[in-house]
C-alpha cells in the first residue's frame, strides 16, 4: 500500500517508510505463495470467542508482546449478519497481492523512501534489503530492528517507535 501510494501520489509526501514489505530481486527464487482462499468472502465465526481463538499473525510468528496481538484481536472483529467476522476487507488481504508489480511500484515512488525491517523476519532478506536499498538510493535509511520478526511494531515496539522517529526527524532537517 506505502509503494502504491508513494508511486501514484507521492509528490503529496514528504516521504514514505516502508516496514518490512518485501521487493524480491527478480533474479531471486519467489517467495512461497499461500494457496488461494476457498471461499469468496471472510469466515463467519459463531461467537466472539471462537473468533479471537482463531486469531494469528501472518505470517505466524512468536511474539512476546500479547498484550499487543490480544488488543488487535479484539478490535478486529465485529458482528455481522450470522455472526463474527473480521474487520479487513478480504480483497485487499486475499491471494492475489502477491501478483502486485512491487518492483515497479517502489521504482516509481515520487518521494523519499526509507525501510525499516527486522532481522528474524521471514519474508525480507539480507538479498532483499540490499536490492530495495539499491533501488531506494544511498540517501535512503535502511534501518534493521533487532530481535524483530516481520511484524516489528508487535516484537519491539520502541525499537520500531524510535527508529520511525529518526527518519522523521532526518527528513524534517533535510526538507526537499
Amino acid at each position: 500500500m506505502t509503494m502504491r501510494y508513494g508511486a501514484e501520489r507521492g509528490e503529496t509526501l514528504a516521504g514514505a517508510v516502508i516496514v518490512d514489505s518485501p521487493v524480491q530481486d527478480p533474479k531471486d527464487t519467489p517467495l512461497p505463495k499461500p494457496a488461494p482462499p476457498r471461499r469468496a468472502g471472510p469466515r463467519l465465526y459463531p461467537d466472539r470467542a471462537s473468533a479471537l481463538a482463531r486469531f494469528r499473525l501472518m505470517p505466524e510468528q512468536p511474539c512476546e508482546n500479547a498484550y499487543i496481538t490480544d488488543f488487535i484481536a479484539r478490535t478486529s472483529i465485529r458482528e455481522v449478519a450470522g455472526g463474527w467476522s473480521w474487520k479487513f476487507d478480504f480483497r485487499v488481504m486475499g491471494a492475489r497481492r502477491f501478483g502486485e508489480p512491487y518492483n515497479a511500484e517502489l521504482r516509481a515512488m515520487r518521494c523519499r523512501a526509507a525501510l525499516i525491517y527486522g532481522d528474524r523476519s521471514a519474508i525480507v532478506s539480507p538479498r532483499t534489503v540490499a536490492y530495495m536499498s539499491s533501488i531506494m538510493g544511498p540517501k535512503a535509511p535502511v534501518i534493521e530492528i533487532p530481535e524483530a520478526h516481520h511484524h516489528v511494531m508487535l516484537d519491539q515496539p520502541l525499537a520500531f517507535v524510535a527508529a520511525l522517529r529518526a527518519v522523521l526527524d532526518g527528513w524534517a532537517r533535510d526538507p526537499l
